[in-house]
């Protein structure tokens, strides 16, 4: 299906791997210039050929920067002061007790997961606005809105990028300009699959196999019983971006594999 977005121009943040890396190929796969984002610019440069390798008529460009860093932000804006698109992917996160959460990593939690993404909503938004048209995705989590305890820092910002997200689409109306949320599920990233095969390091176990005895013995409320493919929210999203999905305003758009029980 022709997504309709040959020729965008699209700004993914920390998309050398993972989640933002998927969302990044499968932007350009549809036609789109993707500005490839993260602090590396010897990993971006890398991200950059192989987009540029595999999607030949597209145009990757090197976007490195740490984006938390607002003087390196006002750089990037500089040499790229307009986008059509806007995917919001970079975010830290780790397993914490609650009493091990000091007062200045709530602050670097938030500076990061939160007021890098909206530092670059503040200067992209209203060009787009202006425009008419245009694309801001959030990358959340379940943990959004089913926080699991083990991560207290992480959940309370994704929850944030949730009511941030709902107040920027209120600006968007009566225009083609759409804000949403993805919120993923326990994803396949690098890190999780070597964590997978340190956990079973049985050599006669498959992957599969591993996956599977894993998400029984700690995600048993998956019904999915797998971890989410990188590639099923970069299709995700690149769907969101497309303008098959104007009607898409102000949405928490939930793949998370049914962790999350439905209230009716």
């Amino acid at each position: 299906m022709d997504m309709g977005l040959h020729n965008k121009t699209a700004l993914v943040t920390g998309s050398t791997k993972g989640i933002g890396k998927a969302i990044a190929i499968e932007l350009a796969k549809e036609g789109v210039n993707v500005l490839v984002n993260g602090r590396s610019h010897q990993e971006v440069e890398q991200t950059v050929n192989e987009i540029r390798a595999n999607f030949p008529a597209t145009s990757p460009q090197n976007a490195a920067a740490d984006i938390v860093d607002p003087a390196q932000r006002e750089a990037l804006f500089e040499k790229y002061p307009h986008v059509d698109i806007l995917v919001n992917n970079v975010g830290i996160y780790e397993i914490m007790s609650y009493d091990d959460v000091t007062d200045e990593i709530w602050e670097t939690y938030f500076r990061t997961n939160v007021l890098a993404a909206n530092g670059l909503c503040k200067f992209y938004l209203p060009k787009m606005l202006e425009n008419k048209d245009g694309r801001i995705i959030f990358i959340a989590s379940e943990e959004a809105v089913m926080p699991s305890g083990l991560m207290p820092q992480y959940g309370m910002t994704k929850s944030m990028l949730l009511s941030l997200a709902k107040s920027l689409s209120k600006l968007t109306k009566g225009t083609e300009v759409t804000v949403n949320t993805i919120m993923p599920g326990p994803t396949l990233s690098e890190n999780v699959h070597q964590i997978i095969e340190g956990i079973y390091t049985d050599e006669h176990m498959t992957f599969p196999e591993k996956e599977k005895k894993f998400m029984a013995a700690n995600l048993p409320h998956s019904e999915i019983q797998r971890f989410i493919r990188p590639i099923e929210i970069g299709r995700l999203a690149a769907f969101i971006c497309s303008p098959y999905a104007s009607a898409l305003k102000g949405s928490p758009i939930r793949m998370e594999g049914g962790m999350v029980p439905t209230i009716y």
